[in-house]
């Protein structure tokens, strides 16, 4: 997993609340068992009509989201089933940083483990910042995870908060994985050890 000290992207605001796992990845891409590949079927539903023609009012498909990374939402973002191919989707789009005023537990805890930061603001923060992303072309955002800071080139600068956990893990690079390996010394030292006293057989 990639570490995520800051991050500057294209903003790409999406003013819908409640947006859930079956939107952001639908049930029927949910095949694969990579990580990777799901991009190009992240909000399918809302992105193509049946036929697979992309709509053009779809807020990722306008000219001017063309390769966003920060993806401003409503509240509850990231609600439905647990499954974590919506953050992988979202990460394989090409987002690192996600604004909401709330996620739904499960997918928010799924974004610290696969390399983005969500982050947490107030209804009248993200307002404001819909409000702003609207008033300036190519709005850009600076998300600093070390000084836990949200910034834009117009002034606005919006503190957040993070778990010192998930920010640790974050700033390191660290999944699952990763944080199992920081002990591998220890593991190594235990099973050999255990070996060592493991009864032979007659």
């Amino acid at each position: 997993m990639n570490p995520f000290t800051t991050h500057t992207g294209l903003v790409v605001a999406m003013d819908r609340a409640n947006v859930d796992t079956d939107q952001i990845i639908p049930k029927q891409f949910l095949k694969r068992i990579e990580r990777t590949g799901f991009g190009e079927f992240l909000f399918w539903d809302w992105r193509k009509d049946e036929n697979g023609v992309e709509n053009p009012d779809f807020e990722l498909n306008r000219p001017e989201a063309k390769g966003a990374s920060v993806l401003l939402a409503r509240r509850n973002f990231g609600s439905g089933s647990s499954r974590e191919h919506a953050p992988w989707a979202l990460e394989d789009y090409g987002f690192r940083v996600i604004v909401a005023p709330s996620y739904a537990d499960i997918f928010y805890n799924n974004c610290f483990k696969n390399g983005m930061l969500p982050i947490v603001l107030t209804e009248a923060q993200v307002e404001e910042l819909f409000q702003r992303a609207a008033q300036h072309a190519g709005y850009r955002l600076t998300a600093d995870l070390a000084a836990q800071t949200l910034s834009d080139e117009h002034g606005l600068s919006i503190a957040f908060e993070v778990d010192p956990f998930r920010k640790h893990c974050l700033m390191n690079g660290l999944d699952d994985i990763g944080l199992t390996l920081e002990h591998e010394t220890k593991i190594s030292a235990f099973e050999k050890h255990h070996t060592h006293l493991a009864p032979t057989a007659d």
